[in-house]
């Protein structure tokens, strides 16, 4: 819905046509006609002030005034109906405090034009970042790993694979992606070693292994982190191929054939679930 416009204007026959054409607009509109104002207004708190210069108890000059004192309205925009257009009133106008002035024998595109210019040149609120709470807390120096407030134990190879999932959170890896980055140098390691370490990273984590929150599975390509994870202690900015993709990333070390070889057990590991 579009901003609320707050009219003060006595006379019935202008009152009907500017809530017409305000309506028309998508602006919804209150009206009021008598030295109230301020406080009415005040407890409405509009998005603009539209006032008439010809009031019954006050004029519309000394009206703005009182609205650019009240420190609930002093920054809303104010258009002020003037009787013609002399310069002189205009001028009042604009000392007064009111942010244009239109005569009141406007027509109905010009007074929308004006609000809309008025309403344009006000500075727009910036969206206020939502920050989520972390449920996984990794910390490097101590290698150690909370869920929820809970610690867990972990290998070296569950810490370090937990830790670099969680900084490229939403990512995708494929399981050879995940075996450089992590077991790196590590002889007689497979695809499977990286669906077993998951497997066991998942009894460690997940409120629920069967339906995982934090390590998901992305059939056919490999794993992501959908968790929220923070570092108590302050890192350096990781450098690996996903973060700098333009760097050549590592060839895969020689004498091991990915899919050939056995984990360091000597027994094959099964597939991720």
């Amino acid at each position: 819905m579009t901003g609320l416009i707050f009219l003060v204007e006595s006379d019935p026959s202008t009152c009907r046509v500017v809530r017409h054409c305000l309506e028309q607009a998508g602006y919804p509109v209150r009206l009021r006609g008598d030295a109230d104002a301020v406080k009415e207004a005040e407890e409405e708190r509009p998005s603009l002030i539209l006032i008439s210069s010809s009031l019954p108890d006050e004029s519309g000059v000394e009206l703005c005034r009182r609205f650019r004192q009240s420190p609930m309205l002093g920054r809303t925009p104010i258009v002020l109906m003037v009787a013609g257009h002399c310069e002189e009133d205009r001028i009042l106008g604009l000392e007064s405090g009111a942010d244009d002035c239109v005569a009141r024998t406007f027509s109905p595109r010009e007074l929308i034009a004006r609000i809309q210019a008025v309403l344009r040149r006000l500075p727009r609120p910036r969206p206020v970042p939502v920050i989520e709470p972390a449920e996984i807390v990794i910390d490097n120096a101590a290698m150690k790993v909370s869920v929820r407030g809970n610690e867990v134990e972990t290998t070296t190879l569950e810490f370090r694979l937990v830790d670099y999932l969680a900084r490229h959170r939403g990512h995708v890896f494929t399981r050879d992606v995940l075996l450089d980055a992590v077991w790196g140098e590590m002889q007689f390691v497979t695809p499977r070693s990286v669906d077993a370490c998951i497997r066991r990273v998942r009894d460690k984590i997940e409120p629920d292994r069967s339906s995982p929150t934090y390590l998901k599975t992305v059939r056919g390509v490999g794993y992501r982190f959908d968790g929220v994870a923070a570092w108590p202690r302050s890192n350096e900015p990781c450098d690996c191929a996903a973060c700098a993709p333009t760097r050549a990333s590592r060839p895969t070390h020689p004498g091991i054939r990915r899919g050939k070889g056995l984990p360091a057990s000597g027994k094959p590991e099964s597939q991720a679930s």
